[in-house]
């Protein structure tokens, strides 16, 4: 139990079952706890600090924990919707499982990719469309300062935003009666471009070492980015320069693209 806090909280995806989470895939409990957990250790420690203290004062809070809750929320929905749509007639996956097990199963893995890295199905088995989806998801991260990886839900907000201001002509981009500084908005674009180069660069060299399919192989190098610890079997039959590739993008994603420039 206490492995399990751990690893969850620090969004690690370590575990000590065979098969991993899919031994618990019965066990809604179990599921839902490690969800939670992992969902509050992706927060970041600022957000989580500011909503402990003013928890029934939700005006009082700042933009960047306003921001963080609103998109996590909205990528955990859209996330449990899409997958429920595409798996649902997968037999391998959810398809077979009762209604419970599977809204249950699917809302795990649609908080997962977020830097979790843990599985309760088969990723393997899942469907193209599903991975693609999981790529996003993984290459989006959790939040600032946070125990999670990736290019962090609030650099992606910020690029949302200032898309729908220049797509309605306005000269500033706000949200929740806030104005985001211009130069938040060119870090932003800054650290997803990072982000994206390294993946490109990974991918390709994995593709050559390897010579595995695309789809897997773009899976597990944006898993390694993200530090997210999912796989689709690339990373175990990948020889020995590949894990180097993989290894070398984990540590690059852990640093975070602003502190590697």
């Amino acid at each position: 139990g206490l492995f399990y806090a751990v690893t969850s909280f620090n969004n690690a995806g370590f575990t000590l079952h065979t098969g991993g989470i899919q031994y618990f895939s019965d066990d809604p409990w179990i599921l839902m706890v490690l969800m939670v957990s992992m969902l509050i250790g992706s927060l970041g420690f600022p957000v989580v600090l500011m909503v402990a203290i003013t928890w029934n004062r939700p005006r009082g809070w700042d933009l960047h924990t306003k921001l963080t809750l609103a998109t996590t929320g909205l990528l955990l929905l859209v996330s449990f919707v899409l997958l429920y749509i595409f798996e649902s007639g997968n037999e391998k996956t959810i398809g077979g499982l009762s209604l419970g097990d599977s809204i249950t199963n699917t809302l795990f893995m649609a908080a997962m990719p977020r830097s979790g890295g843990m599985a309760s199905i088969d990723v393997t088995e899942m469907y193209g469309t599903s991975h693609l989806l999981i790529d996003v998801l993984m290459f989006i991260g959790g939040g600032s300062s946070s125990t999670a990886g990736g290019i962090k839900v609030t650099t992606i907000a910020v690029l949302v935003l200032a898309a729908l201001a220049e797509a309605r002509g306005l000269r500033d981009v706000t949200v929740f009666h806030r104005r985001i500084d211009p130069a938040a908005v060119r870090v932003a674009i800054s650290i997803t471009l990072a982000g994206a180069a390294l993946v490109f660069v990974g991918t390709l060299l994995m593709l050559h070492i390897t010579r595995l399919p695309l789809d897997d192989v773009i899976f597990d190098v944006i898993s390694a980015f993200a530090t997210c610890g999912l796989s689709s079997g690339v990373t175990e039959k990948s020889p020995d320069a590949g894990l180097y590739v993989l290894s070398a993008l984990m540590f690059l994603g852990r640093l975070g693209t602003i502190t590697l420039a």
